[in-house]
């Protein structure tokens, strides 16, 4: 067994599992660029190992992420710093074009990519207290991730639509029911039922895993519509919407957009 320890993220290797825990719980487990590096790190590695034949994301605490740091983003907004965090985009890539089977154990929020990050999974697991939010628009941003391109597939425009605008959580046996989610189980057996299930796919041939997954996912679609949403993302960080929101955030009240054009 190996284990690296890049706090706040902590990336175990034991039997062909690659699991990689998110460990800011005082922060909401809110993801900065630099903890987007180390995700991204053990995505590039997990691809390179022969031995690794799965990959578990999970976090520690009651909230599985807050979603983006916000000082991040309103850090670059305020500074008119276009491309962003630059680990955010290579972290996008890697979970399009990975090809081990990606499992994700989910309780309490997941916020922003904390939701779309599992259109990407193959299999994931929610606590019954999860809560699935995407709350971009409010934030006068739009999605990433490419998930308006999977997400209205996998739900359906109307649902999909009404979780970008409106920022509505979906409940975890919702989740399940619209197909974000394959079963739900109590928060006490979370950890243990997503062992065992990336231990399972541990257990199959892989490369029967990969053949099947590669067809089931159209990489390239995906990989395009994440320049798209990067295109769009980065124009709308740089809006008075945005720099609105942002400002609003760090003063701590509701933003008012009625005055920007």
């Amino acid at each position: 067994m190996s284990i690296t320890v890049n706090d706040p993220v902590v990336v175990t290797n034991k039997g062909g599992v690659c699991a990689v825990t998110i460990s800011r719980v005082e922060k909401k487990n809110a993801l900065t660029d630099a903890m987007y590096g180390t995700l991204v790190d053990a995505l590039e590695a997990a691809e390179k190992d022969p031995g690794t034949r799965a990959i578990l994301f999970r976090s520690e605490g009651p909230m599985f992420t807050s979603g983006n740091d916000l000082k991040d983003f309103a850090a670059a907004a305020m500074s008119g710093v276009g491309d962003g965090p630059r680990n955010v985009e290579r972290f996008l890539e890697a979970l399009a074009t990975a090809t081990r089977p990606i499992i994700a154990a989910v309780q309490g929020k997941a916020i922003g990519i904390g939701t779309t990050m599992l259109l990407h999974c193959d299999y994931v697991l929610v606590a019954e207290d999860a809560e699935l939010k995407t709350p971009f628009i409010g934030l006068a941003l739009v999605p990433e991730a490419a998930s308006t391109l999977l997400l209205p597939a996998r739900i359906g425009y109307a649902r999909a639509f009404e979780m970008f605008a409106l920022g509505e959580s979906v409940n975890a046996r919702d989740a399940v029911a619209w197909g974000l989610a394959n079963r739900v189980v109590p928060n006490v057996q979370l950890n243990e039922a997503a062992e065992q299930v990336a231990q399972r796919f541990v257990e199959l041939p892989l490369g029967a895993v990969i053949a099947t997954k590669k067809m089931m996912r159209d990489v390239q679609a995906i990989k395009s519509q994440l320049e798209v949403e990067k295109n769009a993302f980065v124009e709308r960080l740089q809006s008075p919407e945005a720099m609105e929101a942002f400002t609003a955030f760090m003063e701590k009240r509701k933003p008012d957009f009625s005055k920007c054009s």
